[in-house]
């Protein structure tokens, strides 16, 4: 049996208010191309489908398409859980109409284990999924007491417990896999994850798996990595897109796993290519900055631009970056000369220039035009006539 992990589709989602759903359609496409190539017999969501509870109109059809494409009309197997992003009874609400085509929708925490024919490879699967566990959607008071350490322990107790039940529906002659969106101890986080633990939730210890689980494909962390210390294989397939800088240089996969009943599987990782990248720019001055753009330096990525100057940018500059080329996302000035922080106000100073000290000051360096000093004194009159 061959299953493709993915997770953290967050469709939706945008960069500093840009739209990221043709990137996110690219993605798509190239999955779809994945599944048919690769012969994959069951699609695995880990949750976070999309990035808000409330996504927009045009996300929601990305995501039925996607999945009914995934699907091949019914004839793959597509299994989907909500994360912390998803509204869960948003998405269980067309479970039973996907039913029929092959695609299960859950959005509520459970213990029961999805029991799957699967025809293309004629075995059986087992998948214990787990939807997003938070207090709130377990609907449990996991401790009267408002102790940290006792909530995290209890919390870390009670996921525990939902897999221990799911063991114990695992069987022999079956592929046995776990699936669920959490944040498991130890794992490496990046900016664009909200912190899991807002919803109420905590860390979850490698040992709460699933002792009969051959694989647990995991979803809420960015970065596609392996989680240590697990007695059984078990990862994060990290998000198709970078969604914050600091994912820059990171590769971007979806994970396959080969696995039969009682038998160890195989995993590898294969690697994305749609999406415009993300990348960091240092420049020493502008004109560096225009000979990259002429050079179709990273042409197509999102742009965080960090420039030395020595004087503030001004608008027609920064709008000129951008006229050049759309992929600038932030552009930061650098100051190079900072003059020290006025502590004591002399008398015997002039006024602009105590003005231009603390404009400096507030603006990491920034020199004041004639304009802003001049309107800066003819307030200062006006105050004075007052």
């Amino acid at each position: 049996m061959r299953i493709l992990h993915t997770a953290d589709w967050h469709l939706g989602k945008t960069l500093e208010g840009r739209s990221r759903l043709p990137e996110q359609e690219a993605v798509i496409d190239e999955m779809v191309e994945i599944v048919q190539k690769e012969n994959i017999d069951v699609v695995l969501l880990a949750g976070d489908a999309f990035d808000t509870v409330n996504p927009p109109a045009d996300a929601e059809k990305l995501f039925y398409e996607a999945l009914s494409r995934l699907s091949d009309y019914g004839k793959r197997h597509v299994v989907v859980i909500a994360g912390n992003h998803d509204h869960p009874g948003r998405l269980s609400a067309a479970a039973p109409i996907a039913n029929m085509h092959a695609i299960t929708l859950l959005g509520f925490p459970t213990d029961r284990v999805q029991q799957i024919h699967v025809p293309s490879s004629d075995e059986m699967l087992m998948v214990g999924a787990l939807p997003y566990p938070s207090e709130a959607r377990l609907n449990e008071l996991l401790a009267e007491e408002c102790d940290e350490a006792l909530l995290r322990a209890r919390y870390d107790e009670r996921i525990r417990a939902i897999f221990a039940k799911m063991n114990e529906s695992f069987r022999e002659d079956a592929v046995n896999i776990a699936m669920s969106h959490l944040y498991v101890a130890g794992g490496a986080t990046c900016d664009s994850e909200r912190p899991i633990e807002l919803g109420g939730a905590y860390t979850v210890s490698p040992a709460s798996f699933p002792a009969r689980a051959q694989y647990v494909a995991l979803g809420h962390l960015h970065r596609p990595q392996d989680v240590k210390h697990a007695m059984m294989r078990a990862r994060y397939s990290g998000s198709p897109l970078a969604y914050s800088f600091s994912e820059a240089g990171y590769s971007k996969s979806v994970t396959i796993i080969d696995v039969q009943p009682r038998c160890t599987p195989i995993i590898s990782e294969y690697l994305l290519s749609k999406g415009r990248p993300l990348v960091k720019w240092r420049a020493e001055g502008l004109a560096q900055v225009y000979r990259w753009i002429e050079e179709g330096r990273d042409r197509g990525a999102w742009i965080d631009l960090e420039i030395d100057v020595e004087q503030s940018l001004t608008l027609e500059e920064t709008h000129r970056l951008r006229k050049l080329y759309d992929g600038f996302v932030h552009i930061r000035p650098n100051y190079l000369k900072k003059e020290e922080i006025v502590r004591e106000v002399h008398t015997d100073v002039p006024i602009e220039t105590l003005f231009t000290r603390f404009y400096e000051r507030q603006t990491g360096g920034g020199k004041p035009s004639e304009e802003i000093v001049q309107l800066f004194l003819q307030l200062v009159a006006e105050e004075d006539e007052q």
